[in-house]
């Protein structure tokens, strides 16, 4: 192949693999890619200590524009982190103090670096916006929010959700989408890019660049890897895959994702190539087919990308060891319960554990798992799917949903 095909293959991998929406439009967008070296942001609140496999997402496609040569901006937002971004939130996040913030970021750059350079030719920068945000006085906070229309933030799912359900909205709330709009002017940015429930808080940038620099911003947000009631995988739901994790969690998590998320971590998670993602999809249409040995490659992939490919093939042994079908009884009991019962509950009633306290103790000391590899880690943890669980090393409850 070559250097033309290659780079034009690179080009049409950044502007569709993982891609939801590219405003104002892709064809815009690729005219600009192609005319002159952009400069590209994507923003991280330091609101937990280490990054996780969403984040990655987003670092992987700003990784894609600094292969081909543009400039790229990896922003910590550890001003905005003291607010919390309130998108897709239910309830006020926790103000984090600096001292928090300043511990929660300390392990971000190297996370990041499986990807992106931060030295040498090129290299990606680092910015704060603690930098310009600090600076900002009532003044300049007047005349950036009468840019903006109560009518707009209203309009938001999660403000307009909260108002129906009597939940309060604090005004500190409203003025998230404001400082991040504001990041992309104080940076003078041509390019925003994040995870598609981010496009308020981006366009909110693009248009205040566009009043008061008269400068165009794409937008370009990626799709979220979601679990299977819809939820993104993050900090907030807790059933991320840390960045920290080590090669055996961030195996058996990955392992107990439902099969309806193996096509979607192949390409928001891999670099296997869409063509061969195209192939693995026939294959999962196969109803005779169990997923389970594609559900492995996948965590291969993603395990061999943080750890390497031989602490992966460590992983998918250790785990077919613990949790193969060997090590389960035949004769284990079932039952079945109605969806989003709670486990605790569950497994007291079927006499697995004696009470709550137990459960909970058990739960504290790691002891309770699936036998797909997921340690549950949450007290109100609930039933999402068939689930086969054990407690401890020899109690076993198969448990079915109605």
């Amino acid at each position: 192949m070559n250097n033309t095909n290659t780079q034009q293959d690179a080009l049409e991998n950044l502007l569709h693999r993982g891609v939801q929406e590219i405003l104002p439009s892709a064809e815009y967008f690729k005219k600009e890619l192609t005319a002159r070296k952009l400069k590209i942001y994507a923003g991280i609140d330091p609101t937990g200590p280490t990054l996780h496999i969403g984040h990655a997402i987003v670092i992987k496609k700003l990784k894609q524009f600094q292969d081909l040569g543009h400039e790229v901006i990896l922003l910590i937002g550890d001003f905005t982190a003291t607010i919390g971004d309130p998108t897709d939130k239910m309830a006020t996040r926790k103000v984090l103090t600096d001292k928090e913030i300043k511990q929660n970021l300390k392990q971000y750059k190297k996370q990041a670096s499986v990807f992106l350079r931060f030295s040498g030719k090129n290299k990606v920068k680092i910015a704060y916006n603690s930098k310009w945000l600090r600076k900002l006085n009532f003044k300049n906070m007047l005349e950036l929010t009468s840019l903006m229309t109560v009518d707009q933030m209203l309009k938001r799912h999660m403000f307009d959700q909260r108002m129906k359900e009597n939940k309060p909205i604090y005004i500190h709330e409203f003025l998230y989408p404001v400082l991040q709009g504001y990041d992309s002017v104080a940076m003078g940015v041509d390019v925003e890019v994040g995870g598609n429930d981010q496009m308020f808080n981006m366009m909110v940038g693009r248009d205040f660049l566009k009043k008061l620099k008269n400068k165009e911003k794409t937008c370009i947000t990626m799709k979220l890897l979601a679990d299977a009631s819809g939820k993104k995988m993050g900090k907030t739901e807790n059933n991320m895959v840390a960045l920290s994790d080590t090669h055996t969690e961030m195996f058996g998590k990955i392992m107990s994702w439902t099969d309806g998320m193996i096509l979607p971590g192949f390409e928001l998670c891999t670099d296997v190539s869409m063509t061969e993602i195209a192939e693995i999809k026939k294959v999962l249409e196969d109803p005779a087919l169990n997923p389970k040995h594609i559900k492995v490659r996948l965590a291969k992939e993603i395990v061999s990308i943080y750890h390497g490919v031989e602490k992966a093939e460590e992983a998918a042994e250790n785990f077919e060891k613990t949790f193969s079908k060997g090590d389960v009884p035949d004769d284990i009991e079932e039952v079945f319960v109605t969806l989003n019962t709670p486990l605790g509950l569950i497994l007291q009633n079927e006499k697995i554990v004696a009470s709550q306290g137990e459960y909970k103790r058990l739960v504290k000391e790691g002891a309770v798992n699936t036998t797909e590899g997921e340690e549950i880690k949450d007290f109100n943890y609930c039933i999402s799917k068939p689930v086969v669980v054990k407690v401890g090393k020899r109690r076993f409850l198969n448990i079915k949903v109605k």
